[in-house]
Order: C-alpha cells, then structure tokens, then sequence
C-alpha cells in the first residue's frame, strides 16, 4: 500500500533546502509534496542529515495540521462541518460520500488510495456552505446528488488519463 522511501529524492530536498534545519518546515512540505503524506522513514534519516532529533522533526509535523503521518489518496475531499455548512446539511453529503466511497467508520483513505475524505471545522466560504475543496478546488452548495455526480467525474476523468 504505502510506497517506499527514495532517499536519493529525499537528498534532494535536503540540497534544495541546504541541508539546514531552520528549513524542516520547507523539507517536511516538500517530502509530503512527493508522497502525499509523511512516511516514518523519513524522520530518522532527515534527524541525521541535519543534525536534530526525530522527536524536533516529528514535533514540527505533528505541529502543524497540515501535514500528514498516515497515507492519503490521489484525491483528496475537504468537506466543512462548521456551523453554516452544518446548518444547511452537510452531514447528508458526508454520509453519501462514506457510502459511494465505501468508507467504514472512522476510514478516511479508499482501499485503492484514490480518495481521503476528511471532516474540517472551516473552509472560509460560510455562504456557499454546504461546501468542500476537492484537490483545491471549491464546490459550493453540495447536495448528496451533486457528490455523485463529483465522484463519478473524478473517476471518469482517471479513467481517461490512464490511471
């Protein structure tokens, strides 16, 4: 499931990033740029190449919320449930989505790493609630219709590109 590590594309990074420690912010970005997500792998051989404990590395990760430790899919849905996405029933769209994805409770990535679904508190567009960002774009006044119709485009869309 989870792709291994190319340390030779991680000292890259480092060398981009001249392998200085004030740069792990920019280093963690890139990595998860690559993978989608931060593999365990990569916490001990950045600790060693820059100098600094994986515990600092892991802190900064687990710090900042938008990066990841477990693996994401290809396509990634951010839907809100803050309070006007909630008011006008978003948890209809979640509920479709968990079904057309096949998502068992509390799974948020497709078996075949194709879509990560999570639950955020905001997406700072109230008035086009409900809404989510599907790969960063926004679609707004989503109905359980309208999320089979996204999913269905996605996947046609894949389909055609080869994937």
């Amino acid at each position: 499931m989870a792709e291994s590590v190319d340390y030779g594309a991680l000292d890259e990074i480092l060398e981009r990033n001249g392998c200085d420690k004030t740069n792990i912010i920019s280093i963690l970005q890139e990595t998860q740029g690559i993978y989608r997500y931060l593999p365990r792998e990569v916490f001990p051989y950045f600790a060693k190449k820059l100098g600094i404990s994986e515990a600092r590395i892991y802190g900064v990760a687990t710090f900042y919320e938008n990066f990841s430790l477990e693996p994401k899919g290809k396509h990634i849905i951010r839907i809100c449930d803050g309070t006007a996405c909630h008011v006008r029933k978003s948890i209809p769209v979640i509920e479709e989505f968990r079904k057309i994805l096949d998502l068992a409770p509390e799974q948020a990535t497709t078996k075949d790493m194709m879509f990560t679904l999570e639950t955020v508190s905001c997406l700072g567009a109230c008035g086009l609630a409900p809404v989510l960002n599907l790969d960063g774009k926004v679609h707004a006044a989503m109905t359980p219709e309208k999320a089979r119709e996204l999913i269905a485009k996605v996947r046609e869309e894949d389909a055609n590109a080869g994937h």
